[in-house]
């Protein structure tokens, strides 16, 4: 089975490491990109063949679409006459229905829609995948084995996606921002950039780790830690007093949000 990904950039030479690191041999792998010393860089990178966005996809059983929302069109248009008939496309462009790429590419052309993040990078990602109107069981099996190369994967209804990429989607921003606050305030509390970096860095990987080996709820969690009349509670409520909750809400909303109108743009 020939795989082609159209887009060399970040997401798509993390897929591409991933699948290769996972067993996939090079000769079953393609890539493109409009960018023509991208490509280049990316081939001579992986050892892979490469060409124009149609020429891969004419010899790909896989078409795997990793390009800007609002490229997508463009992208469809190029490359809808050299689909194969039986060809499966993954799209992970953030917004992008099933039924638009679908309507935009031969009948019958089955396709799957996936929400990634970043943290594919370090085989650690979440993909949420959803199912086109003609999409098999099949096809999300071959989705799932793509996507399982560089971490997680769960199936979803495609009426979540936006929700989705407005929590994992964007999701490893939201935790950068808050590490690199807590970086900043243990260098204003006096502690070396060294050593706040090292302490709040483990600090975040112990407590995910809590979160996923006990199957504790968080609240349960953050009460073990908060001692009446204590440090944390003295921390705590100073975030209720600047409704940090209601702050990750709202962005969240607003992420959602921007995805629908990506959709629709």
């Amino acid at each position: 089975m020939t795989t082609a990904i159209i887009g060399a950039g970040v997401m798509g030479e993390t897929l591409l490491a991933g699948l290769l690191r996972a067993g996939v041999s090079k000769k079953d792998l393609l890539i493109a990109d409009r960018r023509i010393e991208r490509s280049a860089e990316v081939t001579e990178k992986h050892g892979v063949s490469n060409g124009t966005n149609q020429e891969v996809v004419s010899n790909a059983d896989t078409v795997v679409l990793v390009v800007k929302p609002q490229d997508m069109a463009i992208v469809l248009g190029e490359i809808s006459d050299a689909i194969k008939p039986d060809a499966l496309v993954v799209s992970l462009a953030a917004g992008i229905t099933t039924s638009f790429i679908e309507n935009l590419l031969p009948a019958g052309t089955p396709v799957i829609r996936v929400m990634p993040n970043t943290p594919a990078l370090v085989d650690e990602g979440m993909a949420a995948i959803s199912a086109g109107s003609l999409s098999t069981e099949t096809h999300l099996e071959t989705a799932e084995t793509l996507l399982r190369s560089v971490g997680q994967v769960v199936r979803v209804p495609e009426k979540y996606q936006d929700a989705i990429t407005a929590i994992s989607g964007s999701g490893p921003a939201y935790i950068f921002y808050v590490v690199e606050a807590m970086i900043e305030g243990g260098v204003m509390l006096g502690l070396p950039r060294d050593v706040a970096n090292e302490l709040v860095l483990q600090t975040v990987y112990g407590a995910a780790t809590m979160l996923r080996e006990t199957g504790e709820h968080p609240t349960v969690l953050r009460e073990q830690v908060t001692s009446p009349g204590g440090t944390t509670v003295a921390a705590l409520r100073q975030f209720d007093d600047f409704k940090v909750r209601a702050a990750f809400l709202s962005a969240m909303e607003a992420a959602r949000d921007r995805s629908k109108e990506l959709g629709m743009q």
